[in-house]
């Protein structure tokens, strides 16, 4: 298949007329024309570049003027490694104490929660599984729909000799099923500790769960583990209405820049419960060589090892403020129109003669999710095409959006119908199995995919962006025998060959 049936030009009076009916359904959208004049401003080399930016679940992007008032502070003044009392130092601490501050007033926390600085959301959960405290008669529960760095901290419940337990997503919207929940939580022994983890909103469906079931968990008697990174992007999080024992995220998916900087937020209650494994430059407060021991630093500095990207952590306030002055809610409506329309749309593809273009996991309308989409396309002989010869396609036409399981593989599984006998045979071909391998076996076998297209809504995407993403996907219609670049695959012998060697 060549590139030859990719529309690149788009009649101006056809998006116009789309336009006009999208904001007959979408009315609110024009209350979000803020963003319009920051497309034009901020975020103008997209439009100069002619790039279509759909991974927003991937990473956020940044405006102009955050980098601007970050060099502007850069440039400015002379800063100093902040584990130390001199001037240069002192000025940095008072920077990276007022940004501290200034995340935890973001988000409402008061004087409830401590705010550890890590190197992103996976940072952060990272600390809580080594810290908590499983133990034999302990209990992990998450759900089927996690990010792997959550699917992660199993290990360290493993090793403890605690157990774990998934709960289940229901079909065909990929929500948890609260009926199994409930009973999960009720079944424990109280005399032990017990973590429950889950998302805010999901990084492969973009269904957003319950925040209820914090308190629904914490009523039962088990401390909470909430991921937002998928989450505060585009939604309000008011940690004095529902507070998680931990919260995990990472900035530069909510405003592009910095990148390397997340925040573990814990809950003072919980602090406690946490004993870290090791000490590190920055997190004690006494340690000794001959007298082989150790007093940890309090509060965050035991959490925050060696130093701290001290020089980045300022422009975490700045894209806070960026994100203030446009309005999370107003972000939010504009996502919410701009995923409603795709959807809509997306939905509505046939092939000529019925047979739907698209398969989307989870919602098909804007109920209780996010801006993430995640799809593939079938043929009019409802086979699957590959997701990654079409975002090789979308490549071409400066389109991003991102392919794969997005290290989400328990929804992914659901969603696709994958069953454990499935993931099994994958897991036996050995430690060199790959996805892209695992996609062609299973392909080969069942006519199942392992992965997905994930298209994500975010707060510089416009109409123009939606509509010629549609355009794009409409292009696969009657579409049949894709094939990726110059590479097959030796099913049996799950192996690559390339350019036939």
């Amino acid at each position: 298949m060549t590139t030859d049936h990719l529309p690149t030009t788009y009649a101006p009076h056809e998006m116009n007329a789309a336009y006009q009916q999208f904001l007959q359904t979408y009315p609110t959208y024009a209350r979000t024309h803020i963003l319009d004049d920051l497309r034009r401003t901020d975020y103008k080399r997209l439009d100069e570049q002619g790039q279509i930016y759909f991974d927003y679940t991937g990473g956020g992007l940044h405006g102009e003027s955050q980098l601007d008032k970050h060099f502007a502070m850069l440039r400015s003044k002379v800063l100093g490694n902040p584990h130390s009392a001199n001037p240069t130092s002192l000025a940095m601490t008072d920077l990276v104490e007022g940004a501290r501050h200034f995340v935890l007033d973001y988000f409402n926390a008061g004087d409830n929660y401590i705010a550890v600085f890590t190197a992103n959301a996976s940072g952060a959960l990272k600390h809580v599984g080594e810290s908590y405290p499983f133990q034999p008669g302990g209990h992990y529960l998450l759900t089927f729909d996690n990010h792997n760095s959550v699917n992660g901290i199993r290990e360290f419940v493993r090793s403890r000799g605690a157990s774990f337990t998934y709960v289940p997503l229901t079909m065909p919207d990929l929500r948890l099923d609260r009926a199994q929940l409930e009973a999960l939580l009720d079944d424990i022994n109280l005399a032990y500790p017990h973590l429950f983890a889950f998302p805010a909103q999901s990084n492969f469906s973009g269904v957003k769960h319950p925040l209820d079931y914090v308190d629904l968990a914490r009523g039962k008697g088990w401390d909470v583990l909430l991921d937002v990174a998928a989450f505060v992007p585009t939604n309000r999080l008011d940690l004095s209405a529902v507070q998680p024992d931990f919260v995990t995220l990472s900035f530069y998916k909510m405003f592009g820049f910095p990148t390397g900087i997340g925040a573990l937020l814990i809950h003072k209650r919980a602090f406690g419960k946490l004993h870290r494994p090791w000490f590190a430059g920055g997190t004690v407060n006494f340690a000794s060589v001959q007298g082989h021991g150790h007093y940890l630093a309090p509060n965050e500095a035991a959490f925050e090892d060696g130093t701290i990207d001290y020089l980045n952590i300022p422009a975490v306030k700045i894209g806070l403020e960026h994100i203030q002055s446009i309005g999370i809610d107003v972000i939010g409506e504009r996502v919410r129109c701009l995923t409603g329309w795709l959807l809509d749309n997306l939905y509505r593809l046939r092939h000529g003669n019925g047979r739907p273009l698209t398969r989307i996991y989870g919602p098909i309308n804007t109920d209780m999710r996010g801006g993430t989409i995640a799809l593939n396309l079938y043929g009019p002989d409802e086979k699957l095409l590959d997701y990654r010869r079409i975002e090789e396609l979308a490549n071409h036409a400066n389109i991003s959006l991102r392919t794969g399981c997005f290290c989400n593989p328990g929804a992914g599984e659901i969603a696709e119908g994958l069953t454990a006998e499935d993931m099994l045979y994958g897991l036996q071909n050995g430690a060199d199995i790959t996805l892209p391998r695992f996609v062609q076996i299973i392909q080969h076998r069942d006519n199942k995919s392992a992965g997905a297209i994930r298209v994500s809504v975010g707060l510089a995407t416009n109409f123009a962006d939606v509509y010629r993403l549609l355009q794009f996907i409409a292009g696969f219609i009657d579409q049949t025998n894709l094939n990726i670049g110059e590479v097959t695959f030796d099913i049996e012998g799950c192996r690559t060959i390339r350019d036939g060697s």
